[in-house]
């Protein structure tokens, strides 16, 4: 997701929120009373963001279930009398049933691209808002500065797991599968150069053996 500041120290409440919503065109997350801004990612977060959501967006043709990508909020269930929302940078819903305030509900996959300022709320703090949805499946965390993806699944009581280039992602709520590779198209980092530079090499090398 776009990286995040808090808004205001004081607590506010959900109509105090609604209120901020529609004042501005920015959006801003509301957890545990407070209200963070989200301000704009860099170009690497955009492009890992569009990748996944285009090749769901594909995948997903035809299908009941829609991609949404980085500017449709998420409703958190009821805590303490009081819901939370968020914006995931890619997010997945099955029913696309909607509560008043225009938030999707009932998400079953929902993708983060962590940045510095984000890291510690994406993999904690948001992550555990995260599981007290029934209906999520799966919870995807995707680095920006290395090439890293780590899936969370409530069938494995939210054990992570590790993907690095080479490795293939299967995304069993959607039954998709995307390749490491794939994810981090065009992103630039020095990982991913350097396996774009491998790559690159193997198929020179591959042509250069079948001629003559």
């Amino acid at each position: 997701m776009a990286s995040a500041v808090r808004k205001a120290d004081e607590q506010i409440n959900e109509e105090g929120y609604f209120a901020l919503e529609k004042q501005t065109d920015m959006r801003h997350e509301y957890i545990d009373g407070e209200v963070y801004a989200m301000v704009g990612g860099s170009f690497n977060h955009g492009r890992i963001t569009q990748n996944i959501a285009r090749k769901i967006g594909n995948h997903l043709e035809n299908n009941p279930c829609e991609v949404f990508a980085e500017s449709t909020k998420v409703k958190i269930p009821q805590v303490f009398q009081r819901s939370d929302y968020v914006y995931p940078d890619v997010v997945v819903d099955c029913s696309t049933q909607k509560a008043n305030d225009n938030a999707l509900t009932t998400p079953v996959l929902v993708v983060e691209v962590l940045s510095k300022s984000t890291h510690y709320r994406d993999k904690v703090t948001k992550r555990h808002l995260y599981q007290q949805i029934t209906t999520l499946q799966e919870y995807v965390l995707v680095e920006q500065d290395v090439a890293e993806v780590i899936v969370r699944r409530r069938k494995t009581n939210w054990l992570a797991e590790e993907f690095f280039l080479g490795d293939a992602v299967t995304f069993d709520s959607i039954s998709l599968t995307l390749t490491v590779a794939e994810i981090y198209e065009r992103v630039v980092n020095e990982e991913v150069t350097e396996w774009n530079e491998q790559k690159l090499s193997q198929t020179n090398d591959t042509e250069a053996g079948g001629v003559g």
